[in-house]
């Protein structure tokens, strides 16, 4: 009896949770939730959240160039690193401040619940790609399964309520439909189809593995361990994911007229430009909500329904800058389905010729966006 007591692990510090906890919240409202309250009525009021990252007040983005790099580096920087610090501090705080026995039993199942979960727990969340990538990251060094990690991640972005109550407000509620609706599918669509190729890898885990797991990664020592292993654990994170991060940033911002070599009437509802963009929009990085000016412009410069369609799905999500942060986290045929995944969610949509584009709603009339207040207020 008393050997089995002795070897019974310790209580995780009921002050690491706390900690965690106070993190999330007040990080949360400070960098996403009060920003996003106030914006939200701009939005209403002006029709329009800003300047498109992609070329400002331009009609078309620079040429290549180190200056374009720099340029769309320090203007994507400014929007994001404050979310990219409170990134950093969760995706280590899941590892070192949380009871790896919560993340197994909430997302480490390998079923639709798990995807569930995962999918709800990203929604006050609404970080961009790669601020969410550390997270995703995190959880997946706690063992939550594929699919899981995966619907947080991409509802983070594609259904984060503060860019589609934004949408709604500057596009028109129909493309919140279209969004929401395709979302949807992505988040828990693709996030089932991870974790069902998971099955015949990770089964599930009984309370021996757990306390196992948890003594052999030194999950509930005492509190000056934990608190240097969280230490050790966010300079690892950061020492590894930023210099590639900041690299393939400044790479995609010097390629952007490559990227997007036509933006406005010359882009029509071929497959070519659908096909294009929706790949294009996978591989760009932008801040959260981005995609909404971006767009916003481009439409009113004359670009077609059916490609802006196609990056309001594909540019949020994921990015070659994320998926490289998240690279060691899953295996590579599970980041090919999600590109896949994300690529055709973007590309399988009918697009008629009076602009009527399918959604899973079947309501979405893709119009040009409500008149603006200035003759500037399109590209703003």
């Amino acid at each position: 009896m008393s050997t089995h007591a002795s070897t019974r692990p310790a209580p995780h510090p009921a002050w690491a949770i706390a900690v965690f906890a106070l993190i999330a919240i007040a990080g949360l409202f400070y960098v996403k939730w009060s920003p996003y309250y106030d914006r939200a009525f701009v939005a209403a009021d002006t029709h329009s959240i800003g300047q498109s990252i992609l070329m400002g007040t331009q009609s078309a983005p620079p040429a290549p160039s180190m200056q374009a790099a720099l340029d769309y580096a320090v203007a994507y920087g400014l929007a994001i690193w404050k979310a990219m610090v409170l990134g950093l501090l969760l995706g280590s705080g899941v590892q070192a401040l949380l009871p790896r026995a919560w993340i197994l039993r909430m997302l480490g199942g390998t079923g639709l619940g798990s995807v569930v979960a995962g999918g709800l727990l990203s929604l006050p969340g609404m970080m961009c790609t790669c601020c969410a990538a550390p997270v995703v990251a995190g959880l997946r060094k706690c063992q939550a399964a594929p699919g899981s990690a995966a619907a947080f991640w991409l509802g983070n972005t594609v259904l984060n309520p503060a860019t589609l109550i934004f949408m709604g407000f500057v596009l028109g509620w129909h493309w919140m439909g279209l969004r929401l609706g395709l979302g949807l599918v992505m988040v828990f669509g693709l996030g089932w189809l991870l974790n069902r190729m998971s099955r015949g890898r990770a089964g599930t885990f009984d309370r021996a593995q757990m306390q196992a797991m948890q003594a052999a990664d030194g999950d509930v020592p005492g509190d000056a361990h934990v608190f240097r292993r969280w230490m050790r654990i966010l300079a690892r994170m950061t020492l590894r994911l930023l210099p590639e991060y900041i690299v393939l940033v400044l790479l995609l911002g010097a390629a952007r007229a490559w990227l997007f070599p036509e933006i406005g009437a010359g882009v029509d509802n071929s497959v070519l430009w659908i096909v294009g963009l929706a790949v294009a929009g996978t591989l760009f990085v932008i801040p959260t909500a981005g995609e909404v000016p971006i767009v916003q412009a481009m439409l009113s410069l004359g670009m077609a329904a059916g490609p802006a369609a196609a990056l309001i799905m594909t540019l949020p999500p994921i990015s070659l800058p994320s998926l490289a942060m998240v690279a060691k986290s899953f295996r590579p045929v599970e980041l090919a389905v999600l590109v896949a995944g994300v690529v055709g969610i973007g590309v399988d949509r009918p697009v008629g010729r009076e602009g009527h584009v399918g959604s899973p709603f079947r309501v979405c009339r893709i119009v040009r966006p409500p008149p603006y207040r200035s003759p500037h207020a399109n590209l703003k």
